[in-house]
Formats: structure tokens, C-alpha cells, sequence
């Protein structure tokens, strides 16, 4: 295995304030020799693809992260027929079983996640095997990769929950039911306004503790993004709080994932890790009880994010970590409340 070389960040070294209250962080970097090109999370562990189609374990030894080399093959999930070329299949265990995006078409030409197609429709797989479609206008499109599963008005039931945009007005977030005639599109927010505005989901949980699930996205995250967190009740989306200065996507990237929702002040509500809005600095956010505070920063020393952003647990203590990786080929591994 190649030797690599180790850089160990302190609080002192790597910039971290708060604004509430004192949040203990401590950062482990990892110089990597090839290009990391995806991290994401398998079985509540940290993978980590290289440039050279190989897969590491990230992990912990000797109080230093490691790559620990995977030898077994595992391979992409073959795609549905008619599905988006880089579509990703939700997997649901209520009355979903699995969901994805379909019917790619060229007509709008926006092309922010690397390429001009986008789906025209989305298909959902019940866990009985029967399966429904919806398929959009010809004014709109789902801009977007995947059709998120969630129950979000409590009724034991997952809704689907993804991008649309509308080619003259830009993207809004549609709240997607089935119904005995097919999928129907049962609340959206209002698009944006205008041409070539889009909006990025960056996770979806019960961010401010009162026991309904929450989805936060990002409003425009390539021009001084806003951090929005809506809520689905009695039928409607409803915005609950916006804060500015965010983003988790970068343009022309199929990367979704730049946000990872973790308890990072063990609270018991989750909170929201993501890059600021020029992408060299990370933020823990929380949203507990209905008004956004920031946790911490840590800065990136002008690197930008370059990989999606995770919760994994790397030393094996039961404790999730934030995972990612920068543009100069640094792992990063924020370690909370230590």
C-alpha cells in the first residue's frame, strides 16, 4: 500500500469558532497520493473511492486516519429501463419499496449537474411490486438525480421528494404521493422566479425537535446560497426559517451529497454540516426549535470541497464523524465533542 502522509490538525491549527455554544471539534487530515473522486457512507462506514477506480476503508490507528485497502468488488446497481443515464435508485421499506427518476429529455438547457438531460418523470416501485409514473408537462422537468423516500407528514407512509423546475421560472421542491390512479404531485414550493435557478436538497430529518420531519435545502448554492428548511403538514409545504451564506453543490457536478445531517452537539436534534458559500469553510448548524444557530466553522486554508460530505463513525466509538475531501487531495475527518 502506498505510504502516505499524515497531518495532524488541532483546534489552534485549523481554524474552528463558534457563535452558541462551545463546541468541542478536532480535525484529522489525510494527504492522499491519487485524486479522491467519491466518499460516501456503507453500513455506517466511510469508503472512499480513488482516481484509479480503488476502494479504502477509512479508519483509525495509532490516533491517525488510514486507508485500509478493500479487495471485495461492489458494483454500481445496474439502472432501471428508461431511467436518467446518472440516476440513483432510492431503496424505502414502508410502502415504497424503491423509486427512481425516468423519461430523460434534452428540453431544458440548464445543464448545472454536468450535462443538458434531465427526467421528464419519476417511477415508484410499491412494496407489493406494482408500479406507478407520474410524467411532468412540457414546462417543467425533475432537475435532479434521485427521488428522496421520507414520511414527512407522519402518517406512515414515505412521500417522494425531489427537484422540479420549470424551464421559465426555475426549481422548486415537489412533495410527490401515490394514489390509487398513480403519483400525483400533492404540494410544491414556489419556483424560484426565474430561468436557471436551481435548489439543492441537503438532508432531510426532524431538525427542530418536534417530532415531524423537516427538509433543508439549498436556494441558488452557486450564488450566495440559502439554507431553507420546510415542513409538510395538513398538505402543504411550509417555509419554517432561511439563513444565508451556504452551499453544497458545486456547478457542473453530479455530486449531490455536499451536507450531512448529524447530532454533532448530542442534543438529541439533529443539525446540518455543510460548506459556507464560497466552499473553504465547513458549518455545523442547528435549527433546534425553530431558529438557526451555528455550532462551529472550520476552515479549509483556501481549499475548496470536492467530494460529497458524510456521517460516518471512523474510530469505532459509537459517535458519528464528518467526512470529505478537498481539491488538494486532503481527506478530512471532523471528530465532535471530544
Amino acid at each position: 500500500m502506498p505510504k502516505f502522509l499524515f497531518i495532524f490538525f488541532l483546534l489552534g491549527l485549523f481554524p474552528t469558532a463558534t457563535l452558541a455554544a462551545q463546541l468541542k471539534t478536532k480535525v484529522l487530515s489525510l494527504m492522499t497520493p491519487e485524486n479522491v473522486v467519491r466518499v460516501f457512507s456503507r453500513n455506517g462506514k466511510a469508503v472512499i473511492l480513488d482516481s484509479k477506480g480503488r476502494e479504502f476503508l477509512l479508519s483509525m490507528k495509532g490516533g491517525k486516519l488510514t486507508l485500509v485497502p478493500q479487495t471485495e468488488s461492489h458494483r454500481e446497481e445496474t439502472l432501471k429501463p428508461g431511467m436518467l443515464p446518472d440516476g440513483i435508485i432510492s431503496k424505502g421499506r414502508r410502502n415504497i419499496a424503491q423509486a427512481w427518476l425516468t423519461g430523460p429529455t434534452r428540453r431544458y438547457g440548464h445543464g448545472i449537474l454536468g450535462d443538458a438531460i434531465e427526467a421528464s418523470g419519476v417511477v415508484a416501485e410499491l412494496s407489493k411490486g406494482k408500479r406507478l409514473q407520474l410524467t411532468l408537462d412540457e414546462n417543467a422537468v425533475f432537475e435532479d438525480r434521485l427521488a428522496r423516500l421520507a414520511d414527512l407528514d407522519g402518517d406512515g407512509m414515505d412521500e417522494i421528494i425531489a427537484v422540479k423546475t420549470y424551464l421559465n421560472e426555475g426549481s422548486a421542491l415537489a412533495v410527490i404521493k401515490p394514489g390509487a390512479t398513480g403519483l400525483k404531485i400533492v404540494a410544491e414550493t414556489p419556483p424560484i422566479g426565474l430561468t436557471h435557478r436551481w435548489l439543492n436538497p441537503a438532508g432531510i430529518a426532524d431538525f427542530t425537535g418536534d417530532g415531524r420531519l423537516e427538509v433543508a435545502v439549498v436556494k441558488t448554492p452557486h450564488i450566495g446560497g440559502t439554507l431553507e428548511i420546510y415542513g409538510f403538514q395538513n398538505g402543504a409545504i411550509t417555509l419554517k426559517g432561511a439563513s444565508q451564506g451556504y452551499s453544497n453543490h458545486t456547478m457542473g457536478d453530479r455530486e449531490l451529497g455536499k451536507a450531512a445531517v448529524v447530532d454533532a452537539n448530542a442534543d438529541g436534534t439533529p443539525d446540518i454540516a455543510l460548506p459556507d458559500a464560497s466552499q473553504r469553510r465547513l458549518r455545523l448548524v442547528t435549527f433546534k426549535g425553530g431558529e438557526f444557530r451555528e455550532l462551529a466553522w472550520i476552515g479549509h486554508e483556501g481549499a475548496a470541497f470536492s467530494t460529497a460530505i458524510i456521517a460516518a463513525d471512523i474510530n469505532g466509538d459509537g459517535r458519528k464523524e464528518i467526512v470529505y475531501g478537498l481539491r488538494d487531495r486532503r481527506l478530512i475527518a471532523v471528530f465532535i465533542g471530544l
